[in-house]
C-alpha cells in the first residue's frame, strides 16, 4: 500500500521544495515520476516551438501535437538519463541519491512548469500563431494586448527562476548535501549531455561544408 504524501508537493514545493522532497521521498519516490517528467516534457517542448519560431514553417495544430508527443516522450527519456548521471556523477560530491532519489527529484521539480502550461490556454487564445513567429508586429499596434503579453513574459520569467531554484533544493534534499553542491553536480550533469552534442553537431556541419 502507498504510503500517502505528509504534505502536497503540488502545492507545498513553492514554499518548502526540501521538506516536500523529504516527504517524497520518504514516502514513495517511484510516484508520479514519468507523468511528471511526460508533461514538463510538453511544456519545455512548447517553449522550444516559441524560440525557435516553429510557426513560420508549422501550423498551430502541427506544433501542439508534435509537442505532446515528442515532448512527453523526451521529457520521459531524460528523466532516466538525467536520474542516472545525477546519481552517478553526485557520488563524486559525496551525494547519497540513488538513480530513483535523482529520478524524483527532477520529475518533482517540474511542477512550476507544469503549472505554467496553463498560461498557454489564455495565451494561444489571445495570440494564436503570433506566439510561434519572430515577427510579431500586429502585437505593437494593440498597445492593450501588447501589455498582457508582456504581463505573461514577467510571470513566465519569474517561473522560470523559480523553477531553478526548485530543482537545485529538490536535488540538494535527494543527494543530502548543500544546494552549492547540487549546483555543481547539475553543471556537471550539463557539461556530460552538451559537449558530446555540440562537438557531434560541429563535426557534422564540418564534413558537410557548412
Amino acid at each position: 500500500m502507498k504510503q500517502p504524501y505528509t504534505l502536497n508537493p503540488w502545492f507545498t514545493l513553492w514554499t518548502k521544495p526540501r521538506a516536500s522532497m523529504r516527504a517524497i521521498l520518504d514516502a514513495d519516490p517511484k510516484r508520479m515520476v514519468v507523468l511528471l517528467a511526460a508533461l514538463g516534457g510538453i511544456g519545455r517542448a512548447l517553449d522550444m516551438a516559441s524560440l525557435w519560431d516553429l510557426g513560420e514553417w508549422f501550423s498551430v495544430p502541427a506544433i501542439l501535437v508534435t509537442s505532446l508527443c515528442a515532448g512527453s516522450a523526451m521529457g520521459i527519456v531524460m528523466l532516466y538519463i538525467s536520474g542516472l548521471l545525477l546519481s552517478w556523477t553526485g557520488t563524486w560530491l559525496k551525494g547519497r541519491a540513488t538513480p530513483v532519489d535523482a529520478r524524483s527529484a527532477v520529475a518533482w521539480s517540474t511542477v512550476p512548469e507544469i503549472w505554467a502550461l496553463l498560461l498557454w490556454i489564455p495565451e494561444l487564445v489571445l495570440f494564436g500563431a503570433d506566439l510561434f513567429v519572430s515577427d510579431m508586429s500586429d502585437l505593437f499596434g494593440r498597445p492593450a494586448l501588447l501589455i498582457v503579453y508582456l504581463l505573461f513574459i514577467v510571470i513566465e520569467l519569474i517561473i522560470v527562476v523559480w523553477a531553478i531554484i526548485m530543482y537545485l533544493k529538490c536535488l540538494a534534499e535527494a543527494q543530502r548535501f548543500s544546494v552549492w553542491r547540487a549546483l555543481a553536480n547539475a553543471l556537471i550533469v550539463f557539461c556530460i549531455l552538451t559537449v558530446p552534442v555540440g562537438f557531434a553537431i560541429r563535426t557534422f556541419f564540418g564534413y558537410a561544408g557548412l
